[in-house]
């Protein structure tokens, strides 16, 4: 072949362990940090909780916590292609701006701020499934993966009905 033929192709496209691990750092991070966070409100409201204190720091540990580094990891190790920093960004945006709405709409009584962050959850989520479509791996990871997506999917309504309903 010649030079001018094979420079006109595009090398391929690898992706390396930096590569996945870099999709995942900011999911962590972040996720971790809601994690302490929950604790935190745990602990500070312990001498008198408030049904409002109590959900708010199972919220912070479960679904921007615990969710968010399953989610990050997951996409990291099952993405055909790690996405780009965009679709990362926008996928964080959404989870984390999704759930600043959902804690402040449900302890501020504001049904509307509890919707729209609901929405931006599952926008994250479409996102973050969108970029696993065509894993690189399946078996149970796989499995495992998907089901935190349902199950995180099928508790949004939930939530949301929930919120609207109970009193603030």
């Amino acid at each position: 072949m010649s030079e001018v033929a094979s420079a006109s192709r595009p090398a391929p496209v690898e992706d390396g362990p930096h590569d996945r691990v870099s999709v995942m750092v900011p999911f962590l991070i972040i996720g971790s940090a809601c994690v302490v966070a929950g604790g935190f409100v745990a602990a500070v409201t312990a001498h008198a909780p408030t049904e409002h204190a109590s959900w708010a720091a199972a919220y912070l540990v479960l679904v921007a916590g615990v969710a968010q580094v399953g989610l990050g990891a997951g996409q990291a190790l099952l993405a055909r292609r790690p996405p780009s920093a965009r679709v990362v960004a926008g996928e964080l945006v959404a989870w984390n701006l999704g759930n600043a709405a959902v804690i402040a709409g449900t302890v501020g009584g504001a049904t509307v701020a509890v919707d729209a962050g609901g929405v931006a959850l599952v926008v994250a989520l479409l996102l973050i499934l969108v970029t696993t479509t065509r894993p690189r791996r399946t078996g149970w990871p796989l499995w495992a993966f998907r089901g935190l997506i349902l199950v995180v999917l099928v508790s949004i309504p939930v939530g949301l009905v929930l919120a609207a309903v109970s009193p603030a």
